[in-house]
């Protein structure tokens, strides 16, 4: 059974428990198999008004929009990109033809299935990972990542996985990072959309993922 197939049924039972499920995801399970690094992002929910029961996936596939998927694209080009900077000139401009393209390759992943707003009501977040943390944990499992970037849900996903009594390490620059239990690691980063320049965002994560690979290889 494909990637494809076991999301589709662990969606089955998921959404039995929620509400306007949004299922997400490896957006191209053949681009996420044969990329160099397989990063997989956490998020928490979609922002979505109108009530969700829609596919994230399909969402990337077809360009997603600036906010919160130019960032996120940023990242997949520098992350992939290895160890040579890429100039800030050449990450500025983000189409949705650059976003498909670069989106392919990666597993998004909300905590909560459900919709939210733009700002997050942390309660009702929390609530439904307390309540949904065994299929979190059989979601996050069935993808393997080389990388895993927690885009503000880093303690959550932490706890949805049981790891809470697992080392906690940082950075020389103080980011924060655990690993998981195929001793992968999984790097607690702020969202995309934060308020914090563009370029801080993504040189910032770029610099954490080099030092941390680094120590990983090193080992």
């Amino acid at each position: 059974m494909n990637i494809a197939e076991q999301e589709m049924k662990l969606f089955d039972d998921w959404s039995k428990n929620r509400d306007n499920f949004v299922t997400d995801g490896v957006v191209s399970e053949f681009d996420y198999l044969k990329s160099d690094r397989k990063l997989c992002f956490i998020l928490k929910e979609v922002n979505d008004l109108d009530g969700g029961g829609w596919d994230l996936r399909k969402f990337i596939r077809d360009g997603a929009h600036s906010q919160t998927w130019d960032n996120v694209t940023r990242w997949v080009q520098c992350i992939q990109n290895g160890s040579e900077d890429i100039p800030w000139s050449n990450l500025e401009t983000v189409t949705a033809e650059i976003r498909a393209k670069f989106l392919r390759t990666v597993c998004a992943m909300n905590l909560k299935k459900s919709p939210g707003t733009h700002t997050t009501v942390q309660a009702k977040f929390e609530a439904a990972v307390k309540e949904d943390k065994s299929f979190i944990r059989r979601q996050y499992n069935l993808y393997n990542p080389d990388i895993t970037i927690c885009c503000g849900t880093g303690w959550n996903l932490r706890y949805a996985l049981e790891l809470e009594d697992g080392k906690i390490f940082k950075t020389a620059r103080g980011i924060k990072w655990f690993k998981n239990s195929q001793n992968k690691p999984v790097i607690m980063f702020s969202h995309p959309a934060a308020r914090i320049q563009d370029a801080l965002l993504v040189y910032g994560l770029n610099d954490a993922v080099r030092e941390i690979m680094q120590i990983k290889e090193s080992c």
